[in-house]
C-alpha cells in the first residue's frame, strides 16, 4: 500500500501515511485479540487515525487485505475475524453525525445553512397553521368542543415553531431590512386585531384576556408587518409565561404623530438579575428549561432589532407580582380620512405576520 501511495504525487507524504498505517495495525490488531470478549471494549485508536487520512487508509488496507488474501497463505477462517476487527476500528473512527453538523455550522455556509434550515421548517408549518384554523372555523364541517380545543392547541404549537423559525431567518439575514423598504398606509385598529386574533387559541387555552387600547387616529404611516412582528412576539410570550389574569396591547397616542405601543401582561415578573440578558440572542439559564422566558432570546433579539431600524427602542420594565410590560414608540404620521369612510378592519396591509413575514421571499445567502 505503502509502494503504491507514493506512486502519485499526494499532499501527505510516505512518513505520515507510514505513521497512521502503524496506528491502524496497531488498533486492528488490539480489536481482533478482544473480540472474543462477551464485552468486548472499544478499540484505542490514535488522534491521527480518527482524520480523513486514516479513514481513507482503512477503507485502502481493508480492500487490499480481501485481494491479497490467498496470496499470503493464511486460513480463510481467520480472515472474518479480521474483517470484523477492521470493522471495529472504522467504526470507531466514523465521524458523528453531531460533530459533523457542527462543523458545518462553524464554517464559512453556517450561516446560510440555518437559514435553510428554517425555511424548510417554516413552510411546512405554514399549512398546518392554516389547515388548524379553517378546521377550528367550522369550514370544513362542525366541529365539536374537544375537537375545537385540540385545534387550538395544534395551532399554538405549530405558531410558536414557526415564529422561532422567523426569528432565525431574521437574526442570520441581519433583521435591519426595513431601512430600505417605503412605509405604507395601514389600520393600527386592524393590525391590534389581526395579533388578537392570531394568539386568541393561546389566550382561550389558558382562559387569559386580551385587552386591545387603539389610538383615536386610526390610519398611519409606517411599516405595518415589522410592527405587527413585534407586538406578535412580544404579546406570545407574555401570554406564555402569564398564568392569570390578562394581556393587553396598547397603541397610546403621546402625539399627533407619535404613538407609544405596550404589551404589558400580569404575570409572574422577571427578576431584576434576569433583565440584563433578556436581550442576548443565545443565553443560558440554571434552573428549570423555560422558567421564566425563553432560553435562546431570538424573538427579543429581533424585535430590539426591528425597533431599531424603525429608529426607536424596546424598552421594558418588570416587577414580582406585578407582571412585565415592553413598550417603544414610534413616529407614524397621521393619514387624511378617506372619504368613503373608515375602512373595515383586516389584517395590516392584507399580509399575515407570520406567514407573509418573508416565508414565501427568496432565499439570500446571509452576511459573512
Amino acid at each position: 500500500m505503502l509502494s503504491r501511495w507514493t506512486r502519485r504525487p499526494r499532499s501527505t507524504g510516505p512518513d505520515e501515511v507510514g505513521q497512521v498505517l502503524g496506528l491502524i495495525d496497531a488498533a486492528t490488531h488490539e480489536a481482533w485479540f478482544e473480540s472474543g470478549k462477551a464485552d468486548a471494549p472499544t478499540p484505542p485508536v490514535d488522534s491521527r487515525v480518527n482524520s480523513s487520512l486514516g479513514r481513507r487508509l482503512l477503507e485502502l488496507l481493508r480492500g487490499q487485505v480481501v485481494e491479497g488474501w490467498r496470496d499470503g497463505g493464511v486460513p480463510d477462517a481467520e480472515l472474518l475475524p479480521l474483517l470484523v476487527a477492521m470493522e471495529r476500528v472504522r467504526v470507531a473512527i466514523e465521524p458523528s453525525w453531531a460533530q459533523t453538523f457542527a462543523q458545518h455550522l462553524s464554517g464559512s455556509d453556517g450561516l446560510a445553512l440555518l437559514m435553510d434550515v428554517a425555511h424548510d421548517l417554516r413552510s411546512p408549518l405554514t399549512s398546518i397553521l392554516v389547515l388548524a384554523e379553517t378546521l377550528q372555523r367550522g369550514q370544513s364541517g362542525a366541529v365539536n368542543e374537544v375537537q375545537h380545543r385540540q385545534l387550538g392547541l395544534i395551532y399554538t404549537a405549530a405558531l410558536g415553531l414557526s415564529a422561532v423559525a422567523s426569528d432565525i431567518i431574521e437574526f442570520t439575514q441581519g433583521g435591519d431590512q426595513l431601512v430600505d423598504q417605503e412605509p405604507t398606509v395601514f389600520s393600527v385598529t386592524a393590525m391590534l386585531q389581526s395579533v388578537s386574533d392570531i394568539v386568541r387559541p393561546i389566550a382561550e387555552e389558558k382562559h387569559l384576556t386580551v385587552r386591545l387600547l387603539a389610538p383615536t387616529h386610526d390610519e398611519r404611516e409606517g411599516h405595518p408587518v415589522a410592527l405587527s412582528r413585534m407586538l406578535l412576539n412580544l404579546t406570545t410570550n407574555a401570554l406564555r409565561f402569564t398564568d392569570q389574569g390578562y394581556v393587553e396591547i396598547v397603541a397610546q397616542e403621546t402625539g399627533r404623530d407619535r404613538i407609544e405601543f405596550a404589551v404589558r401582561d400580569s404575570g409572574r415578573g422577571i427578576p431584576p438579575d434576569k433583565i440584563t440578558t433578556l436581550f442576548q440572542p443565545l443565553r443560558k439559564e440554571s434552573g428549570r428549561r423555560g422558567q421564566l422566558f425563553s432560553q435562546t432570546g431570538l424573538g427579543l433579539t429581533i424585535c430590539r432589532k426591528l425597533a431599531t431600524a424603525m429608529k426607536s427602542e424596546l424598552k421594558v420594565e418588570s416587577r414580582i407580582g406585578w407582571g412585565t410590560r415592553f413598550y417603544f414608540e414610534l413616529e407614524l404620521p397621521v393619514c387624511p380620512a378617506r372619504r368613503s369612510g373608515a375602512r373595515p378592519a383586516q389584517r395590516a396591509s392584507g399580509v399575515h405576520p407570520v406567514r407573509n413575514s418573508g416565508a414565501h421571499a427568496p432565499r439570500r445567502t446571509p452576511p459573512a
